[in-house]
């Protein structure tokens, strides 16, 4: 096989081996559950209020990988895009790319801001600024 045919390949084993061990070991990600759901050995009992610190991991989880593989397409359109000077075909594919990864990257921000608009309103109509998860915090 030819060195065209392993790059993605190496490529994509690279990847595993130094994204997936931060993720499982939480260096990237945050945790999303604050509780265990016992109280053995100082663990957190969970309340009602974790459902909104739940809700609210896991919107910034989502958004965090969305960021992380827009800017891995961007990557990869930007590559496609000045490698196939001569190839017209290849250029119209790197800019269709770059339009889709900016316009899906655009729809996931505003739903993120339309949710916790929201959510913030729902919770806590009182509050302007801060996060709306902490309303058994006060």
């Amino acid at each position: 096989m030819t060195l065209k045919r392993f790059f993605p390949l190496i490529a994509l084993s690279l990847l595993i081996i130094v994204i997936v061990p931060s993720l499982v070991f939480g260096a990237v990600l945050p945790t999303i559950v604050p509780c265990d759901g016992t109280n053995i050995n100082g663990g957190k009992e969970c309340t009602v209020c974790d459902i909104a610190t739940v809700a609210q991991n896991v919107l910034n989880t989502g958004i965090y990988v969305a960021v992380f593989l827009s800017a891995i397409l961007f990557a990869w359109a930007g590559w496609l895009y000045l490698t196939n000077v001569a190839n017209p075909g290849q250029i119209d594919r790197a800019k269709t790319i770059f339009g889709n990864v900016l316009i899906g990257l655009l729809i996931i921000l505003a739903a993120w801001i339309v949710i916790d608009t929201l959510m913030r309103t729902l919770v806590n109509p009182d509050a302007q600024l801060g996060p709306w998860n902490e309303i058994c915090k006060r």
